[in-house]
């Protein structure tokens, strides 16, 4: 089963390392890991994704509480949540599938961000499914180079972390 986990921690050198060390020396698989600053520049989120079943999940959970750095968990399986995901999809063109990227790209509500003689270079962002609804359509066109970000997520609703 896979799991979305946002962790709030202290925004210090090495807690990265830390949580990813975590994850590894017990086997667990991170799939997904996404960090940046909150609103208090003090403290960091955490957004990832893992796999496994609830003995897995309450596993990772109680091993990130031990960690000092560790502020606050919410595990968003089976929550109201919001997840996006950005990629940037560069894309081989000829005269001939010019068009045919285009009207894909429109489509997703994707935006041109980059164009050559080429290649196209295109900005998607939504749920993890329509990347991975575009990418299939795209592949057969000759896809380049693709750059994932990976899920973040919020909860759904007023509620929210005062400090994030």
């Amino acid at each position: 089963m896979r799991h979305t986990i946002s962790v709030l921690v202290e925004n210090e050198f090495g807690v990265l390392s830390r949580v990813s060390g975590l994850f590894s020396g017990r086997g667990f698989n991170i799939e997904s890991l996404s960090v940046a600053p909150a609103l208090d520049p003090t403290i960091s989120r955490m957004t990832i994704v893992t796999s496994g079943d609830d003995n897995v999940l309450e596993q990772i959970v109680k091993q990130l509480n031990k960690l000092i750095d560790t502020i606050k968990i919410i595990d968003f399986t089976g929550e109201d949540f919001v997840e996006r995901e950005m990629a940037l999809v560069k894309i081989a063109c000829e005269d001939r599938n010019r068009a045919e990227i285009l009207r894909i790209c429109d489509i997703f509500r994707g935006k041109v961000v980059d164009v050559t003689p080429k290649s196209y270079t295109m900005e998607v962002t939504g749920a993890p499914a329509k990347i991975d609804a575009v990418m299939n359509l795209l592949q057969p066109l000759g896809v380049k180079e693709l750059v994932r970000t990976g899920p973040v997520v919020i909860g759904r609703g007023p509620k929210g972390w005062k400090s994030a």
